[in-house]
C-alpha cells in the first residue's frame, strides 16, 4: 500500500508538472508571441526612455508579427513599473525597458517589492550616451582640472545642479569630488528641464545629464560642455576630452538602456525577442534617431553581457551611495 501510495503521489506530481512543462516547451517551439507585447516604461511620457521603447515597437512588431504596446508605468525611481514586469507571468508577453537608474534602485529605494537579480532577466543592452558637465559660456570653467581647483578655492561654492538626487549624474561628481579631495554643492531639481534652464540662467555653476539633454543648449551655444564621462569621446562632441583623458582614469558615467523579462520566461522566446529588438535598433530611421536624438552608442548586447554591465554598476554606483549616505528624493 505504501508503495502504491508512493507511486500515486509521484504520478500526480508529474502530472501537475506537465502542464508547466509543456508550457515552456510550447513557447520554446514557436506557439510564442501568442498576442499583444506589452513594453513597461517605469516613467512618465516624454523622458528617453518612452522615446526609446517608442522608436522600437513598430520594428518589433514588424519582427514578431503581433501588436506592439507601450505602458507607461513611472513611480517611485522607476520600481513601481519594474514591480509590475517582476510580478508578471513568465510567458514572454511583458517585458521591461528601463534606464541607468535601474542599477541604483536597490540601494536608494528602501524595502523593493521584488529582488532585482532575482525576478528579473537581462535581454538586450541597447546602448548609452555619457553623461555631460557643462555650463554657461561666461562661466570661468574650462576643463575637470579648473572646476577641481575652484572648489579648493571656495569649498561647497561650486554648484552643480543634476535632475534628482541618486542621479547617475550627482553621483559621478560625487566620485569625482572625492577622487579629487574635494566637495561640490549639489542642487538636486525635479526633472532635466529645470536643471538646464537653471544653468542656462546661471542660477548655478553647473548642469550634469546625459550628452541628449545638453545637446540642444550646447547646440545653441546657450551651455559650453567641460567633459564627457563616456568612455571614449561622443562624435557629436569630438572637441570634449573624457574624464579619462582629464587625469581621471576608470572615471566613467553613461545613461543607458536596457530590457528585461520577468524570471522563467523561457531561454528561446528571450533569444527570439534579443533578435527583434536589434533587428528594430537596426533599421536606418530608427538608428539614426538614438545615435543624433539620443546621442548615443547603439551597443545591441545579449543577456550574458547586460548581465555583467548590470552587475558592474550596481557595484560602482552603490558604494558611492553607501559611503556617502546618498537618498533619494
Amino acid at each position: 500500500m505504501a508503495h502504491l501510495a508512493r507511486r500515486a503521489l509521484l504520478t500526480a506530481a508529474a502530472a501537475g508538472a506537465l502542464p508547466l512543462r509543456a508550457r515552456a516547451q510550447g513557447l520554446a517551439e514557436g506557439s510564442w508571441p501568442s498576442g499583444t507585447i506589452r513594453i513597461v516604461v517605469p516613467f512618465a511620457p516624454g523622458g528617453s526612455t518612452d522615446v526609446v521603447a517608442r522608436l522600437a515597437a513598430p520594428g518589433i512588431q514588424r519582427a514578431l508579427g503581433v501588436s506592439v504596446v507601450v505602458e507607461n508605468r513611472g513611480g517611485a525611481a522607476g520600481s513601481t513599473g519594474t514591480d509590475v514586469v517582476a510580478k508578471a507571468r513568465p510567458d514572454g508577453q511583458t517585458w521591461l525597458l528601463t534606464f541607468d537608474s535601474h542599477a541604483v534602485m536597490p540601494v536608494l529605494v528602501p524595502r523593493l517589492p521584488f529582488d532585482l537579480k532575482g525576478d528579473l532577466e537581462p535581454v538586450t543592452l541597447i546602448g548609452g550616451a555619457p553623461y555631460v558637465v557643462a555650463c554657461r559660456p561666461d562661466k570661468p570653467f574650462r576643463d575637470l582640472a579648473g572646476i577641481v581647483a575652484a572648489a579648493k578655492a571656495s569649498p561647497s561654492g561650486v554648484t552643480f545642479a543634476t535632475p534628482g538626487n541618486g542621479t547617475i549624474g550627482h553621483l559621478v561628481m560625487t566620485l569625482l569630488g572625492s577622487r579629487a579631495g574635494v566637495q561640490f554643492q549639489h542642487l538636486p531639481y525635479r526633472g532635466g528641464g529645470p536643471a538646464v534652464n537653471d544653468a542656462v540662467a546661471g542660477h548655478v555653476d553647473m548642469v550634469v545629464g546625459s550628452a541628449a539633454l545638453v545637446a540642444p543648449q550646447v547646440a545653441g551655444g546657450t551651455l559650453r560642455p567641460i567633459a564627457q564621462f563616456g568612455p571614449q569621446r561622443l562624435p557629436a562632441l569630438a572637441q570634449v576630452p573624457t574624464a579619462e583623458e582629464s587625469g581621471f582614469p576608470g572615471l566613467q558615467a553613461e545613461a543607458w538602456w536596457g530590457v528585461f523579462a520577468p524570471a522563467r520566461v523561457p531561454a528561446p522566446v528571450v533569444a527570439r525577442f534579443h533578435e527583434a529588438l536589434v533587428s528594430a535598433f537596426r533599421d536606418e530611421a530608427v538608428s539614426k534617431q538614438i545615435t543624433e536624438g539620443q546621442q548615443a552608442r547603439l551597443v545591441l548586447a545579449g543577456p550574458q553581457e547586460l548581465g555583467r554591465f548590470l552587475d558592474a554598476q550596481i557595484e560602482t554606483w552603490s558604494r558611492v551611495v553607501r559611503e556617502n549616505e546618498i537618498k533619494a528624493d
